[in-house]
């Protein structure tokens, strides 16, 4: 098997296991099932957090997903970050059980491994660098070496 398969397919199961099973979540939440209700009361946050975390994953998994969309993509990987880093810290506040801790950052370890491995059509171009004037530099150290006297 050559390197290029053994990363896509590695990219796409992390991405099934990590940002795709975000889906199994934005679902509890937007469904409002009663395990979830419980957390949001013993972590402390509203019921209605739920409908915006559920909308906001299901989003964001579908993003990862479906072809080209490098921006939204970027978007979708920080907000599960910011997800899962939430998440783990909460339960860390509330005195939850290191597993309760640990999950979200199982989870967060793949969706990080997803990001790093998505192929380059799934990724933002690079951006333009200007070249450098050397008489900007040349200009800048002239102004350095005066403000020094």
């Amino acid at each position: 098997m050559t390197t290029t398969r053994i990363k896509t397919i590695a990219y796409w199961t992390t991405t099934l296991l990590g940002p795709a099973s975000f889906v199994m979540g934005g679902i509890i939440q937007l469904t409002q099932s009663d395990q979830a209700v419980a957390m949001m009361r013993h972590l402390g946050y509203p019921v209605y957090f739920l409908t915006i975390l559920g909308v906001w994953k299901l989003l964001g998994a579908l993003v990862t997903v479906i072809p080209r969309t490098p921006r939204l993509k970027e978007w979708a990987y920080a907000g599960f970050c910011f997800d899962l880093t939430a998440a783990a810290a909460s339960h860390a506040f509330v005195g939850g059980t290191a597993t309760d801790i640990v999950a979200p950052l199982g989870f967060l370890a793949l969706v990080l491994a997803s990001w790093a491995l998505r192929p380059a059509s799934r990724r933002l171009a690079a951006a333009p660098v200007a070249p450098r004037a050397v008489e900007t530099d040349a200009a800048w150290a002239a102004t350095v070496a005066a403000s020094t006297r």
